[in-house]
């Protein structure tokens, strides 16, 4: 059983407030993803972030095939983090961790994510080819759509 780690970091010149208040909105998941992936909000996101809180969408990651993912709130720390695990999806795991850690002249985001893939060794075969660069592709979309948002860092 092969479990993966994505580990990323970006500073923001934007207030820990202002971080959490864009972070912990689902609804600005649609801002910061790719549009070829299809991102929608099928429901869930009515109400702030609370533990326990369900989630679904309907993402497009590869080949036009919708796939409905349901994620579960675990845990929040107003400010300073909250973890989204998937319940139902195309992961066989999928643990997700958010941080905001304040800095000189802002706020740096911090994204760590454990995740299995299903399939066995098939799903290990398609991680370097498929699955890890499209999740880094996602990952620096966020990045470059964060800085159109809120600017670049500068210490």
């Amino acid at each position: 059983m092969k479990i993966y780690t994505l580990h990323k970091k970006q500073n923001l010149p934007i207030s820990k407030e202002e971080a959490w208040k864009f972070l912990s909105d689902p609804k600005n998941l649609k801002t910061i993803t790719p549009d070829y992936m299809g991102f929608n909000i099928l429901s869930g996101a009515d109400r702030d972030m609370f533990s326990g809180q369900i989630i679904q969408y309907i993402v497009t990651p590869v080949l036009g095939i919708k796939t409905k993912w349901v994620t579960e709130i675990t845990h929040v720390v107003d400010k300073e983090y909250f973890v989204d695990e998937q319940r139902f999806g195309p992961y066989a795991l999928w643990h997700h961790k958010h941080f905001i850690h304040e800095i000189e002249g802002g706020v740096e985001m911090e994204d760590i994510i454990d995740y299995k893939l299903p399939m066995g060794v098939l799903g290990q075969l398609a991680h370097p080819i498929l699955v890890k660069p499209k999740l880094e592709e996602i990952f620096n979309y966020r990045q470059k759509k964060l800085i159109e948002l809120f600017g670049e860092y500068q210490k």
